[in-house]
Parts: structure tokens; sequence; C-alpha cells
């Protein structure tokens, strides 16, 4: 963890933390030993990294009346290892894009960043998400080579003229469909982690929605959060939040949403990245 010290003639300087337990003969933690350590120079390097990933996740997002798209992104470090993207395929059809490499901090933003460059080279076979699954996964396994590390992900396109999403999960999370009754569908379509196994063949699921429907596709960070009992979060209690924030029929607000996930694990911050990507569906007939 980086924190600020004040020295005596005012400056800040960032700090890194590190703590040791101190056990007695029984195994007891009796103690424990801080170390401190200026870390100035790492963070200035850190601090161009965050605007470079920053760069890559800035996208101009489609403007439609019928289908509104809404990104966030929460990295647990100074940079994440979170990626997304959604862009337009045609008049009718949105392609998109969420990947969550294996843990966090440096190295897995660089290996996320490198994403945006398969988002490139792959994207004309998104049409067909299971395609563009299996060609970022036979890249990913090249890059990879030996270094034991993957992504989960999902990606898919919306088609506003058919109302429907067509998806290709790759290990992440399920996706949440949520009607303006409060009905809640979680479509699944799980292959394995990108950069895992090779000649992986990936399958689609396509579900029908409905005007007014919200869709939520989010990392893991966002559900994997585990409080000082042993609990986890998970879907059902990522869905009770949401509920308590009166979600959909409000803005989702992130930082009222971070704040019930602090609540719920009692940290001083969240244990993972956290991306999340919000679809509103209105409808063919919608009008500008």
């Amino acid at each position: 963890i980086i924190v600020y010290a004040q020295s005596k003639d005012g400056r800040r300087i960032p700090t890194q933390v590190t703590t040791s337990p101190i056990r007695n003969a029984a195994g007891e933690v009796i103690g424990g030993v801080e170390t401190f350590r200026d870390v100035s120079p790492i963070l200035v390097d850190l601090e161009r990294a965050r605007k470079i990933q920053e760069q890559s996740l800035d996208q101009d997002l489609p403007e439609d009346p019928r289908v509104h798209f809404s990104t966030f992104f929460m990295p647990h470090d100074i940079v994440g290892g979170d990626y997304y993207a959604v862009k337009q395929i045609d008049a009718n059809r949105y392609g998109f894009l969420l990947a969550d490499m294996e843990g966090h901090g440096v190295a897995a933003a660089l290996y996320a960043m490198h994403l945006s460059i398969l988002w490139n080279r792959h994207f004309h076979l998104l049409k067909n998400p299971a395609d563009f699954a299996a060609a970022v996964n036979a890249e990913l396994i090249e890059i990879f080579g030996s270094v034991v590390t993957f992504a989960t992900a999902m990606c898919g396109i919306i088609d506003v003229s058919e109302a429907t999403l067509c998806f290709t999960g790759a290990g992440g999370p399920t996706p949440l469909i949520i009607h303006q009754n409060w009905n809640i569908d979680q479509p699944k379509s799980t292959g394995p982690p990108l950069g895992v196994m090779e000649d992986t063949v990936y399958k689609e699921k396509t579900v029908k929605l409905e005007p007014g429907d919200a869709i939520l596709l989010f990392s893991d960070g966002a559900i994997e959060i585990q409080n000082a009992e042993g609990e986890w979060l998970g879907n059902e209690g990522f869905t009770q939040i949401l509920k308590s924030l009166d979600y959909p029929r409000t803005k989702l607000s992130m930082d009222s949403l971070e704040e019930e996930l602090l609540k719920f694990s009692n940290d001083i911050r969240l244990q993972d990245d956290i991306t999340i990507i919000e679809v509103r569906f209105a409808g063919q007939n919608a009008s500008g």
C-alpha cells in the first residue's frame, strides 16, 4: 500500500508500507514489524503508466437513442489489470469486450494494455463472438509462453434491431440483465479463460432483450469480495447492493457502489480491480 508521509519541510513523500508479523513459539501473533520505503522514483513511472492506460481506455462510446453505454473503471493500484472496449459494428450492432488479467498491478496492466492491440486486430471477427474469443485466446497463448497467467473475459454484440445480446464467456462473471420489474436473468456461457488452453472452441449464448432492460457486465473484482467472517459477496450479494441503491431506477453511482462494497468487506480499500460496462436498452422504437 502506498501512503503519503510529510517531511519536516512540508513535502509529501510517497511511501510503501509492508508489515510482517512477529510470532511466539506457539505460533501466535504477538507483534509486528512495519517497514517504510520512499518510492518517489517508482511513483513517477507508475503515474506515467497510468496516463498511458487511461488513454487506451478513453473511447468515444456510441451515441444511439435506442441503447446507451456507460463504463466504469476502478483500479486496485495506480494501474490496473482490466481492459474494456465498446465499438459500433454497423447501424444496428455494437461490440464489446471486458477482460480481467490474473492479479493486479504493473505486470497485469502491461498484459491488459496489449489486449487493446488484440481488440483492434480481431474486431472484425466479433460478429461471431466465439470466433473472436478463439483468436484472442490463440494470440495470448503465444504471448504468455511459459508464464502461467490468463485473462477471464466476456465479449459479444448487442443487436438493437433484433433486440438481442449475443455473447461468449471465457471464465468471467455471468452478466446481469435487470428488467424493469426487477426480475433478473443471469444467462451463462462459460468457456475457459483466455490464454490457458490451445485450440479452445468457445460457445455463444443469445438472449432476448426488452425495452427498459439494464445489462451489467463486470469483472470479478465486483463480486469476489470476502468479509471478515470469510463470507463471499457473490452475485446474490452484489444484486442486493444494487437493489439497495435503487438501481436501475436510479443512475448507477460508482461512489455509492464502492462505499457499499467497502462496508461489506470491512476493509480500507477493495481487493481487486473493478470494471463495469452498463448497457441501457431502450428498444428499436426509441428516438432522440
